[in-house]
């Protein structure tokens, strides 16, 4: 999905870094602090509804969603990454 946001395949160790770090890449995986949800910990995790009904369990729906969410804030998923290393979040 990366070409499709424009990036190239290099900035894949990025986005993998940061989705390890918050979720393991786990669809189901829930903060019970925040309330964040899912590979990209959406807050709320509704928002990913936008990118599909599906979103609960649905990784592609997911990691779709996660990568609009980084092109709009960050610009690439490098930039995500180096936000979420100097403040512990993205």
């Amino acid at each position: 999905m990366l070409g499709s946001f424009g990036w190239p395949s290099s900035e894949f160790g990025c986005l993998q870094s940061l989705w390890n770090a918050e979720s393991g890449w786990n669809r189901y995986a829930s903060n019970p602090s925040s309330g964040a949800y899912g590979i990209p910990q959406a807050l709320p995790g509704s928002k990913m509804a936008s990118a599909g009904p599906d979103w609960q369990t649905n990784a592609a729906t997911q990691i779709r969603w996660g990568l609009g969410y980084i092109k709009q804030v960050y610009g690439s998923p490098c930039s995500a990454w180096s936000h979420e290393q100097s403040s512990g979040w993205y």
